[in-house]
Protein backbone atom coordinates (compact mmCIF):
# COMPACT_ATOMS: atom_id res chain seq x y z
CA UNK A 1 0.00 0.00 0.00
CA UNK A 2 1.27 3.39 -1.15
CA UNK A 3 2.29 5.47 1.85
CA UNK A 4 0.08 9.17 2.09
CA UNK A 5 1.70 12.45 2.17
CA UNK A 6 1.32 14.42 5.02
CA UNK A 7 2.33 18.32 5.15
CA UNK A 8 2.36 20.31 8.82
CA UNK A 9 2.89 23.92 7.83
CA UNK A 10 3.49 26.16 10.89
CA UNK A 11 4.10 29.92 10.58
CA UNK A 12 7.16 30.93 12.16
CA UNK A 13 6.40 33.18 15.43
CA UNK A 14 3.10 33.95 14.04
CA UNK A 15 1.73 36.79 16.00
CA UNK A 16 5.35 38.22 16.51
CA UNK A 17 6.05 37.94 12.77
CA UNK A 18 2.45 39.83 11.81
CA UNK A 19 2.87 42.32 14.31
CA UNK A 20 6.21 43.38 13.29
CA UNK A 21 4.73 42.92 9.32
CA UNK A 22 2.16 45.27 10.41
CA UNK A 23 4.36 47.77 12.59
CA UNK A 24 7.52 48.25 9.98
CA UNK A 25 9.05 50.90 12.95
CA UNK A 26 9.72 47.20 15.49
CA UNK A 27 10.83 45.21 12.92
CA UNK A 28 14.37 45.34 14.04
CA UNK A 29 13.85 45.68 17.47
CA UNK A 30 12.92 42.59 20.26
CA UNK A 31 9.67 42.43 20.31
CA UNK A 32 7.00 40.07 22.53
CA UNK A 33 3.10 40.13 22.01
CA UNK A 34 2.07 39.68 25.93
CA UNK A 35 -1.41 38.57 27.49
CA UNK A 36 -2.07 42.03 29.53
CA UNK A 37 0.69 44.16 29.08
CA UNK A 38 -0.50 46.86 32.24
CA UNK A 39 0.03 44.11 34.00
CA UNK A 40 3.36 42.32 35.35
CA UNK A 41 1.43 39.28 35.59
CA UNK A 42 0.87 38.95 31.94
CA UNK A 43 2.85 35.95 30.04
CA UNK A 44 4.81 35.96 26.54
CA UNK A 45 2.65 34.59 24.30
CA UNK A 46 4.57 34.92 20.87
CA UNK A 47 8.38 36.81 20.62
CA UNK A 48 10.24 37.10 16.94
CA UNK A 49 13.69 35.98 16.50
CA UNK A 50 15.86 38.73 18.12
CA UNK A 51 14.02 39.05 21.27
CA UNK A 52 14.42 34.55 20.99
CA UNK A 53 18.16 35.35 20.76
CA UNK A 54 17.52 37.75 23.86
CA UNK A 55 16.97 34.62 26.06
CA UNK A 56 12.67 35.30 25.64
CA UNK A 57 10.71 32.24 26.00
CA UNK A 58 7.09 31.37 25.49
CA UNK A 59 5.28 31.47 28.88
CA UNK A 60 7.28 33.49 31.12
CA UNK A 61 5.70 36.87 32.80
CA UNK A 62 6.55 39.93 31.53
CA UNK A 63 8.82 41.35 34.58
CA UNK A 64 10.87 38.42 33.45
CA UNK A 65 11.44 38.99 29.93
CA UNK A 66 12.18 42.50 30.79
CA UNK A 67 14.70 41.42 32.87
CA UNK A 68 16.52 39.66 30.45
CA UNK A 69 16.01 42.39 27.22
CA UNK A 70 15.19 45.95 28.90
CA UNK A 71 14.49 47.53 25.84
CA UNK A 72 12.27 44.73 24.87
CA UNK A 73 9.09 45.98 22.71
CA UNK A 74 5.56 44.87 24.45
CA UNK A 75 2.79 44.51 22.33
CA UNK A 76 -0.60 43.16 23.09
CA UNK A 77 -2.25 40.68 20.83
CA UNK A 78 -4.68 41.18 17.91
CA UNK A 79 -6.52 38.12 17.49
CA UNK A 80 -8.74 38.96 14.43
CA UNK A 81 -6.07 40.32 12.72
CA UNK A 82 -4.09 36.66 13.61
CA UNK A 83 -7.12 35.45 12.68
CA UNK A 84 -7.29 36.70 9.25
CA UNK A 85 -4.12 35.65 8.13
CA UNK A 86 -5.10 32.07 9.43
CA UNK A 87 -7.66 32.35 7.20
CA UNK A 88 -5.50 33.49 4.36
CA UNK A 89 -2.94 30.64 4.68
CA UNK A 90 -5.73 28.55 4.52
CA UNK A 91 -7.21 29.81 1.51
CA UNK A 92 -3.66 29.30 -0.06
CA UNK A 93 -3.48 25.38 1.58
CA UNK A 94 -6.92 25.05 -0.28
CA UNK A 95 -5.59 24.83 -3.58
CA UNK A 96 -3.46 21.98 -2.63
CA UNK A 97 -6.33 19.59 -1.19
CA UNK A 98 -9.41 20.13 0.84
CA UNK A 99 -7.91 17.99 3.75
CA UNK A 100 -6.76 21.03 5.81
CA UNK A 101 -6.65 20.27 9.47
CA UNK A 102 -6.19 23.73 11.79
CA UNK A 103 -3.92 22.87 14.85
CA UNK A 104 -4.07 26.08 16.40
CA UNK A 105 -4.29 29.50 14.40
CA UNK A 106 -1.06 28.86 13.14
CA UNK A 107 -0.71 25.38 12.33
CA UNK A 108 -2.40 23.16 9.88
CA UNK A 109 -2.31 19.28 8.91
CA UNK A 110 -2.53 18.83 4.63
CA UNK A 111 -3.06 15.48 3.28
CA UNK A 112 -1.45 16.18 -0.07
CA UNK A 113 -1.13 12.47 -1.57
CA UNK A 114 -3.64 12.89 -4.00
CA UNK A 115 -1.87 15.92 -5.87
CA UNK A 116 1.54 13.60 -5.91
CA UNK A 117 1.41 12.53 -9.66
CA UNK A 118 3.24 13.35 -12.92
CA UNK A 119 6.15 13.87 -11.10
CA UNK A 120 5.05 15.94 -8.27
CA UNK A 121 6.10 14.62 -4.73
CA UNK A 122 5.39 15.95 -1.37
CA UNK A 123 8.58 18.39 -0.71
CA UNK A 124 7.90 19.85 -3.99
CA UNK A 125 4.36 20.94 -2.96
CA UNK A 126 5.99 21.76 0.53
CA UNK A 127 8.22 24.60 -1.49
CA UNK A 128 5.93 25.79 -3.26
CA UNK A 129 3.37 26.44 -0.43
CA UNK A 130 6.21 28.26 1.56
CA UNK A 131 7.08 30.40 -1.80
CA UNK A 132 3.17 31.69 -1.78
CA UNK A 133 2.89 32.15 2.30
CA UNK A 134 6.45 34.69 1.48
CA UNK A 135 5.24 36.33 -1.68
CA UNK A 136 1.30 36.52 -0.86
CA UNK A 137 0.91 37.37 2.87
CA UNK A 138 4.66 38.86 4.14
CA UNK A 139 5.16 36.09 6.68
CA UNK A 140 7.19 32.76 6.58
CA UNK A 141 6.05 28.80 7.05
CA UNK A 142 8.19 25.88 7.86
CA UNK A 143 6.61 22.81 6.70
CA UNK A 144 7.57 19.07 7.46
CA UNK A 145 6.84 16.57 4.97
CA UNK A 146 6.18 12.82 6.08
CA UNK A 147 3.46 9.73 5.79
CA UNK A 148 1.93 10.43 8.61
CA UNK A 149 1.11 13.62 11.08
CA UNK A 150 3.37 13.00 13.76
CA UNK A 151 6.22 13.16 12.11
CA UNK A 152 5.05 15.85 9.49
CA UNK A 153 4.55 17.70 12.54
CA UNK A 154 7.98 16.92 14.09
CA UNK A 155 9.47 17.89 10.58
CA UNK A 156 8.32 21.28 10.64
CA UNK A 157 9.60 22.18 14.23
CA UNK A 158 13.25 21.08 12.97
CA UNK A 159 14.46 24.27 11.02
CA UNK A 160 13.21 27.74 11.07
CA UNK A 161 12.44 29.64 9.97
CA UNK A 162 11.40 29.14 6.09
CA UNK A 163 12.49 25.78 5.76
CA UNK A 164 11.43 22.32 4.35
CA UNK A 165 11.92 18.73 5.92
CA UNK A 166 10.90 16.01 4.82
CA UNK A 167 11.06 12.94 7.02
CA UNK A 168 10.05 9.53 4.89
CA UNK A 169 10.14 5.61 6.20
CA UNK A 170 14.08 5.21 4.91
CA UNK A 171 15.29 8.09 6.90
CA UNK A 172 13.04 8.49 9.47
CA UNK A 173 15.36 6.40 12.62
CA UNK A 174 18.63 9.01 11.90
CA UNK A 175 16.30 11.79 11.55
CA UNK A 176 13.75 11.28 14.53
CA UNK A 177 15.23 8.53 16.89
CA UNK A 178 17.99 11.16 18.13
CA UNK A 179 15.68 13.65 18.59
CA UNK A 180 14.96 14.48 22.61
CA UNK A 181 11.53 12.51 23.83
CA UNK A 182 10.18 15.76 24.60
CA UNK A 183 9.83 16.37 20.94
CA UNK A 184 7.07 14.22 20.54
CA UNK A 185 3.65 15.21 20.65
CA UNK A 186 2.00 14.51 23.82
CA UNK A 187 5.57 14.03 25.73
CA UNK A 188 4.46 17.02 27.73
CA UNK A 189 7.43 17.82 31.33
CA UNK A 190 5.40 15.20 33.48
CA UNK A 191 5.85 12.34 30.93
CA UNK A 192 9.33 13.23 30.61
CA UNK A 193 9.90 12.97 34.45
CA UNK A 194 8.61 9.56 34.04
CA UNK A 195 10.38 8.27 31.28
CA UNK A 196 13.99 9.56 32.73
CA UNK A 197 13.22 7.91 35.64
CA UNK A 198 13.75 4.76 33.67
CA UNK A 199 16.51 6.02 31.54
CA UNK A 200 14.59 6.77 28.29
CA UNK A 201 15.41 10.68 26.98
CA UNK A 202 15.16 10.34 23.27
CA UNK A 203 12.17 9.14 20.87
CA UNK A 204 14.54 6.09 20.09
CA UNK A 205 14.41 5.57 23.41
CA UNK A 206 10.79 5.60 22.84
CA UNK A 207 10.54 3.61 19.71
CA UNK A 208 12.78 0.86 21.41
CA UNK A 209 11.28 0.03 24.47
CA UNK A 210 9.75 -3.00 24.91
CA UNK A 211 5.85 -2.60 24.40
CA UNK A 212 4.13 -4.27 27.15
CA UNK A 213 6.72 -2.39 29.40
CA UNK A 214 6.18 1.06 28.51
CA UNK A 215 1.97 0.11 28.28
CA UNK A 216 2.35 -1.17 31.94
CA UNK A 217 4.47 2.18 33.09
CA UNK A 218 2.69 4.45 31.12
CA UNK A 219 -1.12 2.96 30.96
CA UNK A 220 -2.68 3.89 27.22
CA UNK A 221 -0.80 6.75 26.59
CA UNK A 222 2.56 4.48 26.53
CA UNK A 223 1.22 2.57 23.53
CA UNK A 224 0.05 5.97 22.00
CA UNK A 225 3.29 6.93 22.61
CA UNK A 226 5.39 3.68 21.50
CA UNK A 227 3.44 3.71 18.37
CA UNK A 228 4.11 7.65 17.72
CA UNK A 229 8.00 6.74 18.24
CA UNK A 230 7.87 4.01 15.61
CA UNK A 231 5.58 6.12 13.27
CA UNK A 232 2.94 4.28 13.46
CA UNK A 233 -0.08 6.87 13.10
CA UNK A 234 -2.62 6.01 10.82
CA UNK A 235 -5.06 9.27 11.91
CA UNK A 236 -6.63 10.83 9.20
CA UNK A 237 -6.40 14.39 7.98
CA UNK A 238 -9.91 15.70 8.41
CA UNK A 239 -11.62 16.83 5.30
CA UNK A 240 -12.46 20.81 5.95
CA UNK A 241 -15.99 20.01 4.68
CA UNK A 242 -16.90 16.99 6.16
CA UNK A 243 -19.02 18.50 9.39
CA UNK A 244 -20.94 15.00 8.65
CA UNK A 245 -18.47 12.88 10.47
CA UNK A 246 -18.89 15.73 13.23
CA UNK A 247 -18.57 13.64 16.24
CA UNK A 248 -17.60 16.29 18.96
CA UNK A 249 -17.59 19.72 19.21
CA UNK A 250 -15.09 21.62 21.20
CA UNK A 251 -12.97 25.19 21.82
CA UNK A 252 -10.52 26.16 23.76
CA UNK A 253 -7.78 28.99 24.12
CA UNK A 254 -4.84 30.00 25.71
CA UNK A 255 -6.56 33.25 27.55
CA UNK A 256 -5.30 36.69 27.66
CA UNK A 257 -4.41 36.81 30.65
CA UNK A 258 -3.32 33.62 33.68
CA UNK A 259 -6.28 32.78 35.03
CA UNK A 260 -6.10 32.87 38.93
CA UNK A 261 -10.02 32.13 40.71
CA UNK A 262 -13.23 30.37 39.94
CA UNK A 263 -14.63 33.71 38.93
CA UNK A 264 -11.89 34.25 35.96
CA UNK A 265 -12.74 30.13 34.75
CA UNK A 266 -16.43 30.92 34.57
CA UNK A 267 -16.13 34.02 32.44
CA UNK A 268 -13.95 31.23 29.71
CA UNK A 269 -15.65 29.28 30.30
CA UNK A 270 -19.25 30.63 29.76
CA UNK A 271 -17.52 31.96 26.46
CA UNK A 272 -16.22 28.46 25.44
CA UNK A 273 -19.89 27.03 25.90
CA UNK A 274 -21.87 29.49 24.29
CA UNK A 275 -19.73 29.04 21.18
CA UNK A 276 -19.90 25.06 21.51
CA UNK A 277 -23.85 25.33 22.12
CA UNK A 278 -24.33 27.51 19.40
CA UNK A 279 -22.56 25.28 17.15
CA UNK A 280 -24.37 22.55 18.61
CA UNK A 281 -27.67 23.94 17.26
CA UNK A 282 -26.84 25.25 13.89
CA UNK A 283 -25.84 21.32 13.32
CA UNK A 284 -28.79 20.01 15.03
CA UNK A 285 -26.58 18.54 18.35
CA UNK A 286 -27.29 17.73 21.60
CA UNK A 287 -24.42 16.12 24.07
CA UNK A 288 -24.57 13.78 26.38
CA UNK A 289 -21.08 13.70 27.75
CA UNK A 290 -19.15 16.85 28.67
CA UNK A 291 -15.37 16.97 28.79
CA UNK A 292 -13.17 20.23 29.90
CA UNK A 293 -8.93 20.47 29.27
CA UNK A 294 -6.73 22.65 31.93
CA UNK A 295 -3.25 23.55 31.37
CA UNK A 296 -1.77 25.59 34.16
CA UNK A 297 1.35 28.43 33.43
CA UNK A 298 4.13 25.50 33.94
CA UNK A 299 2.11 23.92 31.24
CA UNK A 300 1.11 20.64 33.59
CA UNK A 301 -2.87 19.78 31.97
CA UNK A 302 -5.67 17.57 32.58
CA UNK A 303 -9.03 16.33 30.95
CA UNK A 304 -11.60 15.23 32.91
CA UNK A 305 -14.89 14.34 31.47
CA UNK A 306 -18.82 13.53 33.07
CA UNK A 307 -21.88 12.20 31.72
CA UNK A 308 -25.07 14.81 31.70
CA UNK A 309 -28.42 14.17 33.44
CA UNK A 310 -29.88 14.72 29.93
CA UNK A 311 -29.26 15.95 26.66
CA UNK A 312 -28.38 19.26 25.97
CA UNK A 313 -27.20 22.31 23.86
CA UNK A 314 -27.56 25.31 26.12
CA UNK A 315 -24.85 26.83 27.11
CA UNK A 316 -25.80 26.80 30.70
CA UNK A 317 -26.53 23.34 31.22
CA UNK A 318 -22.54 23.16 29.83
CA UNK A 319 -21.14 25.51 31.98
CA UNK A 320 -22.60 24.27 35.12
CA UNK A 321 -21.16 20.77 34.18
CA UNK A 322 -17.81 22.27 33.19
CA UNK A 323 -17.60 24.63 36.39
CA UNK A 324 -18.08 21.23 38.51
CA UNK A 325 -16.13 19.32 37.10
CA UNK A 326 -13.18 21.82 37.27
CA UNK A 327 -13.82 22.46 40.85
CA UNK A 328 -13.86 19.03 42.14
CA UNK A 329 -10.66 18.44 39.78
CA UNK A 330 -8.22 21.52 40.67
CA UNK A 331 -6.54 22.76 43.97
CA UNK A 332 -5.36 26.40 42.34
CA UNK A 333 -1.69 25.19 43.15
CA UNK A 334 -0.67 27.34 39.75
CA UNK A 335 -2.78 30.35 38.06
CA UNK A 336 -4.18 28.90 34.62
CA UNK A 337 -3.42 29.59 30.92
CA UNK A 338 -5.41 27.21 28.82
CA UNK A 339 -9.20 26.05 29.34
CA UNK A 340 -10.73 23.64 26.92
CA UNK A 341 -14.12 22.43 26.34
CA UNK A 342 -15.54 19.49 24.54
CA UNK A 343 -18.69 17.96 23.76
CA UNK A 344 -19.27 14.46 23.09
CA UNK A 345 -21.44 12.00 22.48
CA UNK A 346 -23.48 14.01 19.92
CA UNK A 347 -27.29 12.82 19.10
CA UNK A 348 -29.80 14.06 16.92
CA UNK A 349 -31.48 17.01 18.98
CA UNK A 350 -34.56 15.76 17.45
CA UNK A 351 -34.47 12.38 19.23
CA UNK A 352 -36.56 11.62 22.14
CA UNK A 353 -35.85 12.12 25.86
CA UNK A 354 -36.87 10.45 28.98
CA UNK A 355 -39.32 13.44 30.68
CA UNK A 356 -38.34 14.03 34.45
CA UNK A 357 -41.03 14.97 36.93
CA UNK A 358 -37.93 16.94 39.09
CA UNK A 359 -37.51 19.71 36.11
CA UNK A 360 -40.06 21.67 34.61
CA UNK A 361 -40.13 20.53 30.71
CA UNK A 362 -41.75 24.06 29.71
CA UNK A 363 -38.97 26.21 31.46
CA UNK A 364 -36.62 24.06 29.50
CA UNK A 365 -38.24 24.34 26.37
CA UNK A 366 -38.49 28.19 26.67
CA UNK A 367 -34.79 28.67 27.45
CA UNK A 368 -34.14 26.78 24.32
CA UNK A 369 -36.75 28.95 22.26
CA UNK A 370 -34.66 32.24 23.96
CA UNK A 371 -31.28 30.86 22.93
CA UNK A 372 -32.24 29.76 19.23
CA UNK A 373 -33.97 33.81 19.19
CA UNK A 374 -30.33 35.03 20.19
CA UNK A 375 -28.53 33.26 17.70
CA UNK A 376 -30.57 34.48 15.00
CA UNK A 377 -30.09 38.18 16.37
CA UNK A 378 -26.27 37.05 16.49
CA UNK A 379 -25.87 36.09 13.10
CA UNK A 380 -27.64 39.09 11.80
CA UNK A 381 -25.54 41.50 13.76
CA UNK A 382 -23.01 39.60 15.07
CA UNK A 383 -21.71 37.41 17.81
CA UNK A 384 -20.85 40.06 20.35
CA UNK A 385 -24.23 41.91 19.97
CA UNK A 386 -25.76 40.70 22.71
CA UNK A 387 -23.41 39.24 25.70
CA UNK A 388 -23.91 37.67 29.16
CA UNK A 389 -23.48 40.41 31.57
CA UNK A 390 -20.76 38.00 33.96
CA UNK A 391 -18.95 38.53 30.58
CA UNK A 392 -18.39 42.25 31.13
CA UNK A 393 -16.61 42.24 34.08
CA UNK A 394 -13.40 41.33 32.48
CA UNK A 395 -13.22 42.86 29.17
CA UNK A 396 -9.81 41.00 28.35
CA UNK A 397 -11.67 37.87 29.23
CA UNK A 398 -15.15 38.07 27.63
CA UNK A 399 -14.04 39.54 24.81
CA UNK A 400 -12.81 35.94 23.15
CA UNK A 401 -14.86 35.33 20.25
CA UNK A 402 -14.41 31.45 19.69
CA UNK A 403 -17.92 31.07 17.53
CA UNK A 404 -16.14 33.12 14.51
CA UNK A 405 -12.61 31.11 15.09
CA UNK A 406 -12.28 27.90 16.99
CA UNK A 407 -9.57 26.67 16.33
CA UNK A 408 -7.71 28.87 18.81
CA UNK A 409 -6.26 26.18 20.83
CA UNK A 410 -7.51 22.66 20.09
CA UNK A 411 -8.66 20.29 23.10
CA UNK A 412 -7.39 17.43 21.58
CA UNK A 413 -5.15 15.78 18.90
CA UNK A 414 -7.12 12.31 18.69
CA UNK A 415 -10.78 14.38 17.75
CA UNK A 416 -12.30 11.29 16.57
CA UNK A 417 -12.69 9.49 19.54
CA UNK A 418 -11.05 8.19 22.74
CA UNK A 419 -7.75 6.56 22.56
CA UNK A 420 -6.84 2.94 22.33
Amino acid sequence: MKDRVILHSDINNCFASIECLHRPAIRNKPVAVCGDPESRRGIVLAKNYIAKAAGIKTGEVIWQAKQKCPNLVVVPPNYLLYLRFSKLARSIYSDYTNQIEPFGLDEAWLDVTGNCRNGTNGTMIANEIRERIKNELGVTVSVGVSFNKIFAKLGSDMKKPDATTTISRENYKETVWALPASDLLYVGPSTKRKLALIGVYTIGDIANLDALLIRSYLGKWGSVLHDFANGDDASPVLTADAESAIKSIGNGTTTPRDLLNDDDVLCIIYVLCESIAMRMREHNFKCKTLQIYVRDNELYSFERQAKLTRATNLASDLSQAAMKLFKTSYAWSKPIRSVGVRACDLVSADTNIQLSLLVDENEIIKHEDLEYTIDAIRHRFGNQIIKRALLIRDRSLGNINPKDDHIIHPVSYFKGGPLP
